[in-house]
């Protein structure tokens, strides 16, 4: 935080006129405002920061005839902090690789979602997302072009997502779709879709012979009005319920989205037709 105190130099920067000094008995008291204001705005408080930034302006010139104009100037340093504030939480909440959201952040919202989740006006659908055979494209291409893999995929997997639904990398090439305010069947069609653009991409044009698939389980989860009687399921039985359907999805011939309807595990679009379905990992799921 810039330090409010003039008498840190005895002239100012542009009229050479010689700045106010506060008395000694209470520089002491300037300070601990200041230090006190610095971190209330590092932990967001940025109302009680202003305050005692103003309280410490009070004190440096307390002494003086005419009042400086000062609260503006507060207001641009406690703006300022706010901005940086907000920028520094944002990158916290990001894969520095991929751009998308972090587990951290994921985490954060599905239990935010959990609680609100009497309030919501549709179900609630998780796609677990996982790149097919990814080590032969690390070992085949490198690991750069591996890491554009990546970062491609996640555009792809962006594209056409609900209001309020995102995109966060659950862990190496594995993603996570969370789609909020959808019914099951809209959730189906967002990851199906979501598939089709990845295995329809021109990977070539990044290498050729590349070629890059994704399979995905969507585990979904009704409003609770749907069942007013049951409580709503925790963050972490969701996605062990993803999981486990991705790994019908990898097992049944990658490049599938998995989900449950009526009780009965299918996949969805052009891999409906194949044979032998694997079952999910989690038993009764």
């Amino acid at each position: 935080m810039t330090a409010l105190r003039p008498e840190v130099a005895d002239f100012d920067n542009d009229g050479g006129h010689e700045r106010p000094r506060p008395a000694s008995e209470g520089s002491g008291l300037v300070q601990l405002h200041e230090s006190i204001a610095a971190l209330l705005a590092s932990r967001g408080q940025w109302r009680q920061a202003y305050q005692h930034l103003r309280s410490a302006f009070d004190l440096v010139y307390a002494d003086q005839d005419e009042q400086p104009q000062v609260p503006e100037q507060l207001r641009r340093e406690v703006d300022r902090l706010r901005r940086e504030h907000a920028e520094a939480r944002e990158q916290s909440l990001r894969d520095s690789l991929t751009d998308s959201y972090n587990r951290r952040y994921l985490d954060e919202r599905l239990l935010g979602m959990v609680a609100d989740h009497g309030a919501a006006v549709g179900g609630l659908a998780l796609a677990l997302i996982d790149l097919d055979w990814f080590k032969q494209v690390n070992d085949t291409f490198g690991h750069l072009l591996g890491d554009r893999v990546l970062q491609r995929v996640v555009e792809l997997l962006q594209e056409q997502l609900p209001e309020g639904g995102f995109c966060a990398r659950y862990g190496g090439e594995e993603f996570v779709l969370v789609l909020p305010g959808v019914d099951a069947t809209v959730g189906v069609e967002i990851a199906e879709s979501a598939r089709m653009r990845v295995e329809r991409h021109a990977w070539a044009s990044l290498a050729p012979g590349l070629r890059v698939t994704v399979s995905i389980g969507l585990a979904y989860e009704p409003p609770e009005g749907d069942s007013p009687t049951r409580p709503p399921v925790a963050p972490e039985q969701q996605l062990l319920r993803a999981d486990s359907l991705l790994y019908t999805a990898k097992q049944s011939g990658r490049n599938a989205v998995a989900y449950r309807d009526s009780g009965r595990v299918r996949l969805a679009g052009a891999a409906a037709g194949r044979r032998g379905i694997a079952e999910p990992r989690v038993a009764g799921y």
